[in-house]
């Protein structure tokens, strides 16, 4: 059983609570937010960036955007997870704020999976916050807010070394981003980049851990998501995300996101 949640008083948080997930199988994606989700349940393993491990109950995950990550249950576990979906955005203006980003974009965080406590039990108590139908608009603005700028200070910052070749990777990822409705060649993206094809797509997927056509596939499916969080008709948002139709796009997204068009959309 699963079902998201969103609520016009906190537009930039949106939430997946997924109850039951031992049938749930989910590929390799990414999401343009940045993803927090508290494990309720069962164990799964859970793959972020080039990292596998192990995870439980009372665990908590992060994914900054666009890095490839999965949590699949393993055999026969019961499996339940909270995931709450940020605006980078609105978590970079909370960052300045917080004074972590000088330059006023996202920072990435370093940590990718906490067992402390406290972090599980805050980020429980905010759910409860947000999904409460008699909390008002103010007290659900305040408790996201005050969530997230302690998160901020409590976290990490990456402090990344670029090689020589990473401006380049985000040039293709930028235009793979800016073109992934239409039909693109990996020879288009190299051009774009500098790049030879073949050496693209090998340091690409060392980078970002999928293909180009991963990437450009991975980028229409957020596309998607985005046409059907404004309820659009599920037929329009799979032509204006780059989808040869409608039952393409359902498949890959009941593939990659564990859930249908339909569900998603609500």
């Amino acid at each position: 059983m699963s079902h998201y949640w969103r609520h016009p008083a906190v537009p930039h948080v949106e939430i997946r609570n997924v109850e039951d997930g031992r049938t749930f199988s989910h590929q390799r994606h990414s999401h343009a937010t940045f993803s927090i989700g508290a494990i309720m349940a069962g164990q799964s393993t859970y793959l972020n960036g080039h990292g596998t491990r192990h995870i439980s109950a009372g665990s908590v995950v992060l994914m900054n955007p666009g890095v490839v990550h999965a949590c699949n249950p393993l055999r026969d576990q019961p499996w339940a997870y909270r995931m709450f979906y940020v605006d980078t955005m609105w978590l970079a203006a909370v960052q300045r704020q917080m004074g972590t980003s000088p330059e006023g974009g996202f920072v990435p965080f370093a940590e990718q999976y906490s067992t402390d406590p406290d972090l599980f039990a805050e980020l429980d108590r905010l759910y409860g916050t947000l999904t409460d139908a008699d909390a008002t608009p103010a007290t659900q603005q305040s408790a996201a807010l005050s969530f997230f700028q302690r998160l901020v200070t409590r976290l990490r910052p990456v402090s990344g070394c670029a090689d020589k070749d990473t401006h380049k990777l985000a040039l293709a990822a930028e235009f793979i981003r800016g073109h992934c409705a239409e039909s693109l060649r990996v020879e288009d993206i190299a051009a774009h980049a500098s790049l030879s094809p073949s050496y693209l797509i090998r340091a690409f997927k060392t980078r970002y851990g999928l293909t180009p056509h991963g990437y450009l596939i991975d980028c229409r499916l957020q596309r998607a998501r985005e046409g059907l969080r404004r309820g659009e008709a599920i037929a329009d948002v799979a032509a204006e995300a780059g989808f040869a139709d409608q039952a393409h796009l359902q498949r890959l997204f009941k593939r990659t996101l564990a859930a249908t068009p339909g569900q998603y959309r609500g």
